[in-house]
């Protein structure tokens, strides 16, 4: 998706907010400046440690990231927003890009598995499994563990890939590293799953595609629906029922499905910035008008 047209007639006080620091939070920044947003932006992350791609937005003029200082509650009457260490920003708009946790504790071994929560893990996956079918020299079996939509998602990733996916809704006890590793010596993934009852399955690849749940734990404080099965009801323009408040990514639902399921991290951020732009252009021709 192209970036949003520049625009130069935001007002410099216009402050824009953003509670989330993941994937969704990065690529709206990136966006904004792109667009030559000339107000504020803060980043509420809750991060302690400093990486690389935070680190550089954070050098942008405009930007403040706050680390290890997340959002917890929000007064959207003031337009206000606490962190958990007690400090305040004014906002004039905000966005909720808090992501999703897993609903379960992680499997032993999954940090060496592919894995699959959001569209966007698609082309790692991909990537993954390409690796594998060239090392191996023929098509790669794989262990598809997970139930819901992101499961059939990761499903037709693998077949459009050449992957023969071999798919169980038992949540395994731990997974065994590959016989297959990659230049470096690290497995690439792993390449079985052991289950509790000490029966396995055997591949040449394991994704886990778990289910997960929104963080959506901002919306009660500022009066936002939620969807029954969690998550910031949004509109299409990413507009929560809150006058002021959007949410994108995984914090998001759309007709009750996660957001991270429907629409790329890039693209959404895309869509959203334009709609700040125009909003906090509007902003200051209404006030004129009162």
């Amino acid at each position: 998706m192209s970036a949003p047209a520049p625009s130069t007639s935001t007002s410099a006080a216009t402050r824009i907010v953003i509670a989330g620091a993941g994937p969704a939070a990065q690529a709206l920044v990136a966006q904004l400046d792109r667009a030559q947003f000339n107000g504020t932006i803060t980043v509420l992350s809750n991060r302690d440690d400093t990486p690389e791609e935070l680190l550089e937005l954070a050098m942008l003029p405009q930007v403040s990231v706050r680390f290890g200082q997340p959002a917890s509650h929000i007064d959207a009457t003031k337009r206000t927003v606490a962190t958990a260490d007690g400090m305040e920003f004014a906002y004039d708009q905000l966005v909720i890009a808090t992501g999703s946790a897993p609903v379960a504790a992680p499997v032993d071994g999954a940090g060496q598995c592919l894995s699959y929560s959001t569209i966007d893990d698609a082309p790692r996956i991909a990537d993954g499994v390409q690796e594998v079918a060239r090392q191996l020299g023929r098509r790669p079996v794989g262990i598809l563990v997970g139930t819901g939509a992101a499961a059939g998602q990761a499903e037709a990733v693998l077949r459009a890939k050449g992957v023969r996916p071999i798919r169980t809704t038992a949540r395994p006890a731990a997974v065994i590293p590959a016989v297959v590793s990659s230049g470096s010596g690290s497995p690439l993934a792993s390449s079985a799953v052991v289950f509790e009852d000490g029966s396995s399955m055997a591949g040449d690849l394991v994704v886990l595609a778990e289910e997960r749940v929104s963080r959506d734990g901002l919306a009660a404080s500022a009066g936002l629906r939620t969807a029954p099965g969690g998550g910031i009801e949004i509109s299409r323009d990413f507009r929560t029922s809150v006058p002021g408040i959007w949410a994108i990514g995984d914090a998001a639902a759309f007709d009750g499905v996660r957001l991270g399921l429907l629409v790329a991290a890039a693209s959404a951020a895309g869509a959203c910035a334009t709609q700040l732009l125009s909003a906090s252009s509007a902003a200051p021709a209404l006030q004129a008008a009162a």
